[in-house]
């Protein structure tokens, strides 16, 4: 197997990549979603909840290939497959994220809202100066939990050709016709992901919590 270590490398870098830009896009539309569901405004709202409702009503894997096969018939082009993969995961990312957000301001105590409105600000101007600050003090351990679970369900993008950790030990696989060692070594190669970065986690939820005895 010391032969196939660089294949192991290149897919271990591609399947962080996807997980991290997926997060970053994931968190991007999670906050504008989770903002027009808190709105209250009838459209924005029904617009959030129709979005989170189809993304978490449909498996990740249709997902994926409703975004790699329907661009040729839809838009006259295919998409590379590496494309697809952080485009779904970042719009499934999204739903949940949004409602991880959601749950954050809505934890942020209202009084800190009239407190804000009493001051003459805007309703933005405190949802941007203090109520979103504080939010996401609340919602970074459930962000890192949201990345951890992306960083598995990514295994998934090996079935449209992206060349993740699973695509490689299936070369590997096909290469040796051994199928047990490859797939060993990414479970092990994904064990030591998650353990690490649960780990960072902890850490960082434990200075948040000294932060709020301060």
């Amino acid at each position: 197997m010391a032969k196939y270590i660089p294949l192991f490398v290149e897919g271990l870098k591609v399947t962080i990549e996807i997980s991290f830009v997926a997060v970053i896009i994931g968190v991007i539309i999670g906050l504008v979603i989770a903002l027009f569901k808190l709105s209250g405004i009838k459209i924005l709202s029904f617009i959030a909840t129709l979005y989170i409702q189809i993304i978490r009503g449909t498996p990740v894997i249709v997902q994926l290939f409703i975004i790699f096969y329907a661009t040729y018939p839809l838009f006259g082009f295919n998409i590379p497959p590496y494309i697809a993969a952080v485009i779904t995961f970042g719009f499934n990312s999204g739903a949940y994220v949004a409602e991880i957000i959601r749950a954050g301001i809505q934890a942020v105590d209202y009084g800190q809202m009239e407190a804000g409105r009493s001051l003459g600000m805007t309703y933005g101007r405190v949802m941007r100066h203090i109520i979103i600050p504080q939010g996401i003090k609340n919602i970074l351990p459930a962000l890192g939990n949201e990345f951890i679970v992306l960083l598995k369900e990514t295994s998934v993008v090996s079935i449209i050709g992206t060349a993740d950790l699973v695509r490689q030990a299936d070369i590997i696989r096909a290469a040796t016709y051994s199928s047990f060692e490859p797939y060993i070594i990414i479970a092990i190669i994904y064990l030591i992901l998650v353990l690490g970065l649960s780990s960072v986690m902890d850490k960082v939820e434990r200075r948040l919590k000294k932060s709020d005895y301060r």
